[in-house]
């Protein structure tokens, strides 16, 4: 049988199907040829024509009636040359339509009319030993027609070959044995076709998701990226402004100790960096409450922080927890960045039931000064967003009490804690 792969996706990443055709061994790359997949080389075009040569078997039958003794000199020599073209057709259209990446020719169709010709013309001509070619040219007519008119295309290929059969007064037995295996091999290239329709849909399905995998891995990198980089950043800009204010009143052990921070500060951020790219960090709620106190002083703004936000609850996860931990730290990076007028900052930590019982972690984050503003949201939060959305959780976000300052609310759901039930104590 005869098909085109199609064309395989220009941009493609390592683990796609295109990169994992072109590392297979140099053997397997010469000489193997999947059924459908396009050809690369001559050598590939060698195999490919090699394999479509043994259904040219069922060529014996008219070869054997050339080779016998009903025919004249005339004949023979017209029924070679006839014999040798339509080969020639058949063959054309396999390397044709395999080294187009499309399988689209103008000549299919000229190809095939003439195969059906000279299947008609050397029935009528030599015998009933001719009416096999129907059989090749009803397999080209599948590959060659769209699905959609495959099936009518084969259909009346077939009824042809009933046609010229019965003019020809071929018996039961050649009827049988030449029409059944006409509509079949026409009918199985049509779902050859499908199948290969099909794996080129899931060959560029495949190649999508790989796309989506990387942009999502992007995605999270500059997620983690901003967030490590906008909090570090943020509190090394303070720590600088404050050494040099103390610098300036001459008070050097002071601002010797901020330069101090800033150093720490400046490689903590490069080991999270260097882990956020490797995929393998995943903040706490201690340590960010603890980083959080830290750049709130140096704010000048105090924190008032829940004892429950360090001790964590009762069914939260480790995805949920990192979740939080990243809510608190772009929230206390906010504060510090835009929290203008601010001076308190308070963090509260509990649950609350939504809908049908669901139990839900609330993170709240709100801080006393002028509030946001008219500003839209930044990418921080539209990233924190994201992060809460991946374990089922939401992000609110606006005014404080009274209408004063920023609240942010980071919303993860609790997973249900079994408890074990009392052993009964002996007497």
């Amino acid at each position: 049988m005869m098909a085109a792969m199609p064309k395989t996706p220009p941009d493609h990443r390592p683990d796609d199907a295109g990169e994992a055709v072109r590392r297979r061994p140099s053997f397997a790359r010469s000489f193997g040829v999947t059924p459908g997949a396009p050809v690369e080389n001559r050598r590939q075009l060698l195999v490919k024509l090699s394999w479509m040569s043994l259904w040219m078997i069922y060529l014996l039958y008219p070869i054997g009636d050339l080779a016998g003794s009903r025919h004249g000199t005339a004949a023979k020599v017209a029924g070679g040359v006839a014999l040798v073209l339509f080969l020639a057709c058949y063959l054309s259209l396999v390397a044709f339509r395999s080294t187009r990446s499309d399988g689209n020719w103008r000549g299919n169709h000229v190809m095939v009319g003439l195969m059906l010709a000279l299947a008609t013309a050397t029935s009528f001509g030599l015998g009933e030993a001719w009416l096999t070619l129907f059989t090749y040219a009803s397999v080209c007519v599948g590959a060659v027609l769209p699905p959609k008119r495959g099936l009518p295309g084969i259909a009346l290929v077939t009824a042809l070959a009933l046609a010229v059969s019965l003019l020809v007064h071929a018996d039961a037995t050649t009827l049988v044995s030449i029409i059944l295996p006409c509509f079949l091999g026409g009918f199985a290239m049509t779902g050859l076709q499908r199948l290969i329709g099909t794996m080129k849909e899931l060959r560029e399905a495949r190649a999508a998701v790989a796309h989506l995998a990387a942009a999502e891995e992007r995605l999270r990198l500059a997620r983690d990226l901003h967030d490590l980089l906008g909090h570090s950043l943020s509190l090394i800009t303070i720590k600088s402004e404050l050494a040099g204010r103390l610098m300036d009143q001459d008070r050097q052990e002071a601002a010797r100790a901020q330069v101090a921070d800033i150093e720490n500060v400046a490689r903590q951020s490069l080991v999270d960096v260097r882990e956020a790219v490797g995929g393998y960090r995943r903040p706490t709620l201690p340590v960010e409450l603890a980083a959080a106190r830290t750049a709130l002083t140096a704010a000048q703004i105090d924190l008032h922080a829940d004892p429950a936000v360090a001790d964590g609850l009762p069914g939260l996860g480790g995805e949920e927890t990192g979740a939080l931990a990243w809510a608190l730290r772009e929230a206390v990076t906010n504060v510090v960045r835009h929290g203008e007028g601010a001076s308190v900052c308070t963090v509260a930590l509990d649950e609350t039931w939504e809908g049908e019982g669901e139990r839900y972690a609330v993170l709240e984050i709100a801080d006393n000064g002028h509030g946001p503003g008219k500003s839209g949201p930044g990418n921080g939060l539209s990233g924190l967003e994201e992060r809460l959305a991946l374990v089922g959780g939401r992000l609110e976000t606006g005014p404080g009490a009274r209408g004063k300052g920023f609240r942010l609310r980071a919303f993860v759901p609790l997973r249900t804690v079994s408890v074990p039930a009392a052993d009964s104590v002996p007497e």
